[in-house]
């Protein structure tokens, strides 16, 4: 009697420390989203776009066919940079992804981890920012540019880029494209592949010792795709990389790759 009634003690005092735990976890889970929403709601005047029209086409395919004519055709934004970088000097840019929520500016410091944990006002927050690989050039003049940010369940952040997998995103061409505004630039980009990957390091490679290598990596990351996005790559192309968690243990990344087709230095209403 003595040993069950230890036994229950035991097995009791580890419920409540495990059900306090998950508690404790939700509650600052809940605390860190109403934090990230109200900083987004403050930021809500500086996230204003507006479309431009023109900008010149990058690394045009000589098939009059491909489907880069038609995505080439569709409008850039612009968005208030200088008010952005007045919030966080960190701010590299400004990020949109069709048919997502992403609409955020993007950030990038010396390291991978601090805008893991902290957000655009730089308040320690576990839902992090969305933000540029530190090895990658702000201008997104590299090969390939990688932009990083947490997969959360509530949507936020790149929450909701696991939309990408879904035939019914796929199959909205309206959907298929990427748009990027820097300090000095505005850009479009078409996407060629979405997938899922184990974590690891070849899709966010950033150097390449030859153009046979790069055409190499581009043929392996356009295979990966779980979609056919009917899209031609070569050395001269320009690719940007967005990556977030994906599954419960995080060990899986959602995955999307586009690469420049059109930008423009000519800004408007900023």
């Amino acid at each position: 009697m003595k040993f069950r009634r230890c036994w229950w003690a035991i097995l009791i005092t580890v419920c409540v420390g495990v059900l306090t735990y998950n508690a404790l976890v939700l509650i600052n889970w809940l605390i860190d989203k109403n934090r990230l929403e109200q900083e987004i709601v403050e930021l809500a005047d500086d996230l204003k776009t507006i479309e431009i029209d023109g900008g010149e086409p990058v690394n045009p395919p000589d098939d009059t066919d491909s489907d880069y004519w038609d995505f080439v055709k569709l409008p850039l934004i612009d968005v208030d940079i200088a008010a952005l970088k007045n919030r966080n000097a960190d701010t590299v840019g400004f990020l949109s992804v069709a048919g997502t929520n992403i609409n955020y500016p993007v950030v990038q410091t010396s390291d991978n981890d601090y805008y893991l944990t902290h957000s655009f006002k730089k308040d320690s927050n576990r839902a992090g920012w969305i933000f540029m690989d530190y090895r990658s050039q702000a201008s997104l003049s590299d090969r390939n540019t990688i932009i990083y940010g947490h997969g959360r369940i509530d949507g936020a952040m790149f929450g909701s880029l696991k939309n990408i997998l879904d035939t019914a995103w796929v199959d909205n061409r309206d959907n298929q494209v990427i748009r990027y505004v820097t300090e000095s630039e505005t850009m479009l980009f078409q996407v060629f592949a979405v997938y899922t990957v184990p974590s690891e390091s070849q899709y966010i490679q950033t150097v390449f010792s030859s153009d046979t290598e790069y055409q190499n990596w581009l043929d392996t990351m356009i295979n990966r795709s779980q979609y056919n996005f009917h899209t031609t790559l070569n050395e001269n192309d320009q690719i940007l990389t967005l990556s977030t968690c994906y599954g419960a243990s995080s060990q899986d990344r959602v995955v999307m790759q586009a690469k420049l087709i059109k930008k423009t230095t000519v800004r408007l209403g900023h």
